[in-house]
């Protein structure tokens, strides 16, 4: 087992192996409990790119100290694959030892930063009831989304629940876009960004007005002012770690532009008939995923333009000799790839896309040329 393998195994057996913390729900905390929202640093596996929220209930007196974490799902749910695709998988919280917490942090080499809630004494203990609740109840479960349901959305709305009011909202970053917020955490995960990019539809193009990552809320607290005073207290640093990311040969832009520089420059029709093909193959599963999943950032992908279905004809009229069924073809994906590009002209995902915009309108180019019908020159 390598030592990326080694980490996976050790991530997912924390979070689903290891015994959970469990109170009676009316345990009182005493005057000198804690609570405070847990800020996790991003990794290198897929997991972890974005970070993770959590939060912490510490009692010295009562001998607690919890960490009450909304980011479990069960391997084991019958389906888990589609399940996942289709967007009905359940996630669940958990509650585990903040010692044990941080050790996983630690063996991860990932940062964990703290903000302590500045709210009063009822307010802590209403908070640790409904948590417990939550957990006692299978209230805690909830369906994943992306954007609106997720571990730190989930952290946003107990704490406003316990408070009875929307006090955490977003106050930051909200003039620019779901999907340019997004950017920054796949630097050095080249294929994952480019991934994300091309199956993403038009609600990553919204205005990021919903806090959905951990960062973001750390930094939305530190704004939020809860009866005339500010609901979070300074960052507080757990854990730091400096970015470690570890050189790939093949996930980077140069691999991927030495790829489609390859296609275009070998010139040689069953190449460009296997590279439209799968282009075409994989906007079918655009349209199946965002018609099948409730995940809304599939649905209203305009990728497809890119990745047109209509491109699975070419094997056809290759077949069949129909050079005029290729030529139509060639002209309505290239008009489709300037509609396209129009579309794409303000999107932070321009520049990822636009080498296979250009691969593809150049082979486009090509078969509309080679089954252009010659007109005879009359001497």
């Amino acid at each position: 087992m390598n030592t990326s393998s080694l980490k996976k195994f050790s991530f997912f057996l924390f979070l689903f192996l290891t015994i959970p913390v469990s109170f009676a729900q009316n345990l009182l905390l005493s005057k000198e409990a804690k609570v405070s929202v847990l800020t996790c640093g991003t990794g290198n596996e897929s997991y972890s790119l974005f970070g993770h929220t959590a939060i912490r209930i510490s009692d010295p007196f009562n001998n607690i100290d919890v960490v009450y974490n909304y980011g479990a799902f069960d391997f084991n749910t019958p389906n888990f694959v589609l399940k996942f695709i289709k967007g009905d998988l359940q996630y669940f919280a958990v509650a585990h030892s903040y010692g044990d917490f941080i050790n996983e942090y630690q063996y991860d080499r990932r940062s964990v930063y703290e903000q302590e809630l500045n709210i009063s004494y009822p307010l802590k203990q209403k908070l640790f009831d409904n948590l417990n609740t939550s957990l006692a109840s299978g209230e805690s479960h909830y369906t994943y989304k992306f954007i609106d349901k997720n571990c730190t959305s989930m952290v946003v709305d107990m704490i406003n629940k316990t408070l009875d009011t929307t006090a955490i909202v977003k106050n930051a970053d909200t003039d620019i876009t779901y999907r340019t917020i997004l950017f920054p955490y796949f630097d050095h995960h080249f294929y994952e960004k480019l991934g994300t990019s091309i199956i993403f539809g038009k609600k990553v193009d919204g205005l990021g007005t919903q806090i959905f990552l951990p960062f973001e809320l750390q930094k939305s607290l530190k704004k939020v002012f809860y009866q005339n005073h500010p609901l979070a207290g300074e960052n507080k640093t757990i854990l730091e770690f400096s970015t470690e990311v570890p050189g790939s040969w093949w996930n980077n832009v140069y691999t991927y532009i030495l790829f489609l520089g390859f296609i275009i420059a070998i010139n040689k029709k069953s190449v460009a008939a296997f590279y439209l093909t799968i282009m075409a193959i994989l906007g079918l599963f655009f349209v199946f995923a965002g018609f099948y999943s409730f995940h809304k950032e599939l649905a209203y992908n305009y990728n497809i333009l890119l990745f047109n279905p209509s491109l699975l004809l070419l094997l056809y009229f290759y077949h069949s000799k129909n050079t005029k069924g290729l030529y139509n073809l060639a002209l309505f994906n290239l008009v489709s790839l300037a509609i396209y590009l129009v579309i794409l002209i303000n999107k932070a995902h321009l520049w990822i896309v636009l080498p296979l915009v250009i691969t593809s309108t150049v082979l486009l180019v090509r078969l509309a040329i080679q089954n252009t019908k010659r007109i005879p020159i009359i001497i």
